[in-house]
């Protein structure tokens, strides 16, 4: 798809072939020309990747490391830093620059001495660089792979016998500057060269991960830590026995992420089984549900609306219920669960009931829902405002049902993992198609819908502008204006002109409101 050529001169295209027609001088010579428009942060990473992917080319090629005395101007910036209580954050930049230097020419030594004799104090607030909370905030380099950097060198230069506890030595001293939370990984991405016997270093790291837990300190993330070299050397039976062992849900959540990532789902139906089981009423029990239901989905199995209904009944929530619902064959078939979910929804799922009751037809008890909730709240998972509002306007109007923007919570259910496959969650707007309840057709519910309707936007305009939530007061007016707008009479045009009214001295909310047209 074409941008417009006026407001962008280069489509992609022409980007593309021009990028495919430079050889490598030509690449290099823009990428040069790019760095002098950069800012210093973003050309001190580009520059550390650089490096980085150069010596792990397969040129091998190795860059100039820094000069010996570079460890003793160390020791004096930090002596002088310590003296003043601070120390210029460019200045720490160029010297981590140094040691990464130092690293990717092999100089382990100096590597661990540059970064020892400067994050160490930095670590321990001896050293103050500017910062608020985190030294990220005010350095361009990136400390997480510093302290890889950092480990790749105890690594290296300790015996094999001694290598998991240098490692963990080297953690432990960077414990202030960053924590790895999958160090075998970000250690081998760090390195320029295979480590050497790696196979066993993983079972030293395996047997110091296993130690009781009163010796470890408290701030490693030695659980995630276990679960990735256990993952590494026993594959899915090692995170299930640690997961059966343990039942934390973390644990049980690798073991059946293990399984569904090699795509073996006959495997991962199991697993999700055994650990909603495992968990009980635990608060992650819906989603190790869902994840039984992902598998019947994939393995196209006749189960999968039990399942979802299941997972809808144990671990109730809008999308689930939009799942099973949406799982119907036909309108008789949505219809008999709709009329079964509203037996079994809590009186306290506000949103949910009000769903169900507008597809039942029942729109009286989902007026009282809306007229009855809150002003403030609306982002919250149960407040019926946003969809019960949408519902009604697109019942009384010749207007398209608008389902607003999912919110947080719902995301993090409906999406599942950002590349894999995803449970099939029907939209409101199928539902609807689904269940076609008709729209309020008796002038006395329609009144009670346009009342609670207004009801429900008095209560927003009062609760945002009584809280100062001034965010919130384009909201709060095009609730209003909706109001009037479905209304259509001159009855609706008289209380949206006295709503203006009684906020007149609400200059911004008054902007909204003229913004409403």
């Amino acid at each position: 798809m074409h941008s417009d050529p006026e407001q962008a001169p280069f489509d992609e295209s022409t980007v593309d072939e021009a990028l495919n027609a430079l050889d490598a001088e030509g690449l290099r010579t823009l990428i040069r020309e790019l760095l002098t428009w950069t800012d210093e942060s973003t050309r001190v990473r580009f520059e550390s990747s650089l490096l980085s992917l150069a010596a792990r080319g397969p040129s091998r090629w190795t860059p100039k490391g820094p000069s010996p005395r570079v460890v003793q101007d160390v020791q004096r910036f930090v002596e002088s830093g310590m003296r003043f209580g601070w120390v210029e954050p460019r200045a720490v930049d160029s010297y981590l620059i140094q040691a990464s230097k130092a690293f990717h020419a092999r100089d382990h030594r100096t590597a661990i001495e540059i970064f020892r004799g400067l994050l160490t104090p930095l670590a321990e607030a001896e050293l103050h660089a500017g910062q608020d909370e985190l030294l990220d905030e005010v350095l361009a380099v990136d400390l997480t792979e510093c302290v890889a950097q950092f480990a790749v060198s105890m690594y290296l230069l300790s015996t094999p016998e001694k290598r998991a506890e240098a490692v963990m030595s080297a953690f432990d001293e960077m414990a202030g500057i960053a924590i790895l939370y999958e160090p075998l990984r970000e250690m081998e991405q760090a390195a320029v060269e295979p480590l050497p016997e790696l196979e066993s270093f993983l079972q030293q790291w395996q047997s110091l991960l296993e130690k009781p837990i009163e010796l470890r300190h408290s701030w490693r993330g030695t659980g995630q830590w276990l679960r990735e070299v256990v993952g590494r050397l026993e594959g899915t039976g090692g995170l299930a026995r640690i997961a059966r062992a343990s039942r934390d849900s973390s644990d049980l959540h690798a073991w059946c992420r293990s399984p569904v990532d090699a795509g073996d789902w006959n495997s991962a139906l199991a697993a999700y089984e055994e650990a909603e089981k495992i968990l009980g009423e635990g608060r992650s029990r819906g989603q190790f549900l869902d994840g039984a239901a992902l598998a019947a989905q994939e393995l196209r199995r006749g189960d999968l609306p039990r399942r979802l209904e299941e997972a809808w009944r144990k671990a109730p929530s809008l999308v689930r219920l939009q799942r099973w619902l949406g799982s119907s064959k036909n309108r008789a078939q949505i219809r008999e669960r709709i009329a079964e979910a509203l037996d079994a929804c809590l009186k306290q799922s506000h949103c949910q009931r009000a769903l169900l009751l507008f597809l039942a037809e029942d729109f009286e008890s989902a007026a009282q829902l809306l007229a009855s909730a809150t002003g403030l709240g609306w982002s919250e998972q149960e407040h019926p405002g946003h969809l019960a509002f949408a519902l009604f306007t697109s019942s009384l109007s010749a207007e398209p049902f608008v389902e607003h923007p999912r919110r947080a919570f719902d995301e993090l259910e409906r999406l599942g993992e950002p590349d894999g496959p995803r449970l099939e969650t029907p939209e409101i707007s199928d539902l609807i198609t689904l269940a076609r309840p008709q729209s309020p057709e008796d002038d006395a519910t329609r009144q009670i819908v346009l009342q609670a309707m207004r009801k429900a936007a008095e209560k927003r305009l009062t609760g945002v502008t009584e809280n100062q939530r001034r965010k919130y007061y384009a909201h709060a007016a095009s609730l209003a204006a909706t109001c009037a707008r479905v209304d259509g009479s001159a009855g609706g045009k008289r209380w949206l002109e006295n709503v203006r009214q009684r906020y007149r001295r609400f200059p911004a909310l008054q902007r909204e409101f003229r913004a409403q047209g």
